[in-house]
């Protein structure tokens, strides 16, 4: 027999199915629902709780609960000079970009190759589907390699690099780590998505001829529509034996 909590997550997951709570609607208020359900609040956000597990509910804060927009899968494609993703094509994707002068500290000096301080800037882009988040992207740049007109948004993240490539010098290696992990409580506020959900994240390091860094992203994608392509290029040389 299912436990209160998971009796009335099916409840309203059927009302979501059948369309009588509707995708993008902001549910009833936790009260509300909790006297509906002649249950204690406790036991009403523990179901609900179920719900943001299975991406169904988000929670905005200072807004309320409301059904979430089906998941939209992503893939990174990488091993190129550009950074690409995917989204499904019927999709409305919009970035908003951040952009913050910093120095250089923790991580940072590390995955850049700099002395602590240095001064550097950050692009934070977030990029939604609709009204849900999608994905996360922190890039790094030198001060002296930073444009000053980044739009505030954008509709694809590749328009967003197109415009930091303006001042780098040609790129000579870059190094791509993806690794899974749990988001940390910010990532999960922003992305909208549970604490207990595993994300993607992708660490990319470009380097110019002269071995500087000249760039350092990090990416976050939810790990339920998360997928990363890598595609290697063999070249075959075919020769005829020595007679």
């Amino acid at each position: 027999m299912p436990s209160l909590r998971h009796a009335i997550a099916d409840d309203i997951r059927i009302k979501i199915s059948n369309g009588r709570f509707k995708v993008g609607e902001r549910l009833p208020s936790e009260a509300q629902l909790a006297s509906g359900y002649k249950v204690s609040t406790a036991t009403l956000r523990s179901a609900l709780a179920v719900l943001h597990g299975e991406g169904l509910v988000e929670k905005i804060h200072g807004k309320g609960n409301f059904v979430r927009y089906p998941p939209r899968r992503i893939t990174y494609i990488g091993g190129g000079l550009t950074p690409k993703t995917e989204p499904s094509a019927d999709s409305a994707l919009r970035v908003s970009v951040r952009t913050t002068n910093l120095q250089a500290h923790g991580q940072l000096t590390g995955l850049l190759g700099v002395s602590g301080r240095s001064p550097l800037t950050e692009y934070l882009c977030l990029s939604h589907v609709g009204e849900s988040p999608y994905s996360l992207a922190r890039i790094y740049v030198p001060r002296d390699l930073s444009p000053t007109d980044v739009p505030a948004e954008s509709h694809c993240y590749e328009g967003v690099e197109a415009k930091l490539a303006e001042l780098r010098p040609p790129l000579a290696e870059l190094r791509e780590r993806v690794s899974a992990r749990r988001p940390t409580p910010g990532e999960a506020a922003t992305l909208r998505i549970s604490s207990a959900l595993a994300v993607l994240t992708i660490t990319r390091v470009a380097t110019d001829r002269t071995g500087r860094v000249v760039e350092a992203a990090l990416l976050v994608f939810p790990g339920d529509r998360a997928d990363a392509l890598f595609t290697t290029h063999h070249m075959t040389h075919e020769g005829t034996s020595g007679q």
